[in-house]
């Protein structure tokens, strides 16, 4: 209950300090008795769209901590653990990275990687998946994650959702704005927005942000694919991976907050929306990998 009250808390004063930023830069002021203000509704977009979503990666490592309770593992405490780190730091080594921040979380089987910048990550691995892989399948997760991470996944992934939440923002309010004009008369024009207004703004705001999520969706899982074979290269060979993803298959994966669920090994599955392929399609492409 505490993990989910400090993340709500914690989404409020982001959604609270960009509102700040958006008074205090005048441009929440976009709907005036003069009409609307193209200029000003189009830094109010970005700063909202990408705002939220720059803010949230810069925060991602702590809310990840948060959120599932991960411990770091700053000095090994059996041999586990010190086989994890070393293994950790000679996947870091052949992506070009620096070695990021190691974490165990309690949980069913799942891991994800996370961070703003490629050189201050963090890598986390459930227990469950401790528990039920061999040590050449943990190896291939964790490759899995590093290549998250040298592929800039984190950044790449915030960029797009940045960018579709400007254009929801901003197409939900310049609609609503003409729908308003053609439910109204000329002389309740002065009096701002109605319902036309709102209204439209707050279904498009809706009808769009699907339209969105399906758009993140699918990059994000082409961006698995990347990630499978990249820990392929990472290890010099594709076995220990295809082997990691079928025993997933075999497995009861859990389920991890939505701010980090594009970056686990295993996801959701819901079709249009979901942030990972199947497992099959997934083996699939690296045995026809050369």
């Amino acid at each position: 209950m505490k993990r989910i009250f400090l993340f709500l808390l914690t989404n409020l004063a982001v959604v609270a300090l960009l509102g700040i930023v958006a008074s205090l830069l005048g441009v929440n002021n976009y709907l005036a008795a003069a009409g609307l203000n193209l200029n000003a509704l189009l830094l109010f977009s970005m700063l909202m769209g990408c705002g939220g979503a720059f803010i949230s990666l810069l925060m991602s490592k702590w809310m990840a901590k948060i959120s599932t309770g991960a411990e770091l593992i700053t000095q090994a405490r059996n041999a586990d653990e010190a086989w994890i780190l070393e293994t950790v730091k000679k996947l870091s080594l052949r992506a070009g990275i620096e070695m990021p921040e190691v974490a165990i979380f309690d949980g069913e089987p799942n891991a994800f990687a996370t961070g703003a910048f490629k050189n201050a990550a963090l890598v986390a691995v459930s227990t469950g998946l401790l528990q039920g892989m061999s040590r050449d399948e943990i190896e291939a997760v964790l490759g899995h994650e590093i290549a998250h991470i040298a592929n800039g996944d984190m950044v790449t992934l915030t960029l797009i959702q940045g960018v579709l939440n400007t254009f929801v923002v901003f197409l939900s309010r310049l609609i609503g704005y003409f729908v308003d004009k053609l439910t109204r008369g000329k002389d309740d024009e002065s009096r701002g927005p109605g319902w036309g207004y709102y209204l439209t703004s707050f279904l498009l705001d809706i009808a769009l942000g699907f339209v969105a999520s399906i758009i993140v969706a699918w990059f994000s899982r082409q961006r698995e694919f990347r990630a499978d074979e990249g820990s392929a290269q990472l290890l010099g060979k594709k076995e220990p991976v295809i082997s990691a993803l079928h025993r997933l298959g075999q497995m009861q994966t859990g389920s991890l907050p939505a701010s980090l669920s594009a970056m686990g090994i295993a996801g959701d599955l819901d079709k249009l929306f979901a942030s990972h392929p199947p497992l099959e399609e997934r083996i699939a492409a690296l045995q026809d990998a050369k």
